[in-house]
């Protein structure tokens, strides 16, 4: 097994232990009559704090940051060709977090509240990724730039993840083991197309993990708020059209955060 097979393989591994520890241990999401109640779990918050206490420690610890130059070393000697597949997997779990409801399999929320859980928890990855790449100032492996920490790439493929392992656990445990998976691939070919560091990576993993808890943990709030804009919006606009619909999805292109508004005749 080269070095390569050995990184995805040790990563794929420690996503497994991830995904069933918290399949037990996490966030419950009960739905009463037309409520949804929420229950926060201090329990929750062990594995991302550890994920992005590694990163952040890595940042100044000469042992973390020898353990990167390693690593990235061994992965820069095996490659051969670069590789853009990460580019489209970071988004493969929020694309299984709708497209399997859209398939027939019975998720915990209905497509209006997965949105809004989904809208939060994409919002408070992205602030977060950019607030960390303009403060810790960290170059990439291969030198093009200053913002390699953390991995925006895996923090989003893990926060779809994470999102699908919520919605779905109760059908089966492996669908969110299977983004888990998309997600630590997406990790490694981070490493392997020299773009970030191992705890680039991993402190990614960490805020796209925390971020979809928040998500839900959220909910009780953001629903209101989302409820009673789309309801101001819906009254100011519905004097020029009676047939007019309108939409809130959020954005995220790398640098800026935001929300957009479609209206439809």
């Amino acid at each position: 097994m080269n070095f390569k097979a050995r990184i995805l393989f040790c990563i794929c591994s420690l996503v497994f232990f991830v995904s069933n520890a918290q399949s037990v241990s996490d966030t419950i999401l009960r739905q009463k009559t037309d409520s949804i109640q929420f229950k926060f779990k201090y329990k929750s918050l062990i594995i991302p704090a550890v994920f992005i206490s590694y990163g952040i420690v890595g940042l100044e610890s000469g042992q973390i940051k020898g353990f990167n130059s390693v690593i990235s070393a061994e992965v820069t000697e095996d490659i051969d060709d670069k590789t853009s597949i990460d580019d489209f997997s970071q988004y493969a779990p929020i694309a299984a977090f709708y497209g399997l409801s859209a398939l027939g399999l019975k998720s915990k929320n209905n497509f209006k509240d997965k949105t809004i859980i989904f809208a939060t928890s994409y919002l408070l990855m992205g602030l977060t990724v950019n607030a960390f790449k303009k403060t810790a100032s960290v170059e990439r492996p291969d030198g093009s730039s200053l913002n390699s920490f953390p991995s925006g790439h895996t923090a989003t493929a893990f926060m779809g993840a994470e999102l699908m392992m919520q919605e779905y656990k109760n059908e089966s445990v492996w669908y969110g083991i299977s983004g888990y998976v998309v997600a630590a691939g997406t990790g490694a070919f981070r490493m392997y197309n020299n773009r970030h560091w191992l705890t680039d990576v991993v402190a990614g993993a960490g805020i796209g993990i925390l971020s979809a808890k928040a998500g839900y943990w959220l909910y009780p709030i953001t629903s209101k708020w989302f409820t009673k804009k789309a309801r101001k919006l819906s009254s100011n606009w519905r004097s020029n059209s009676t047939n007019t619909k309108t939409a809130m999805i959020p954005f995220y292109n790398g640098k800026n955060i935001g929300f957009g508004f479609v209206k439809t005749f």
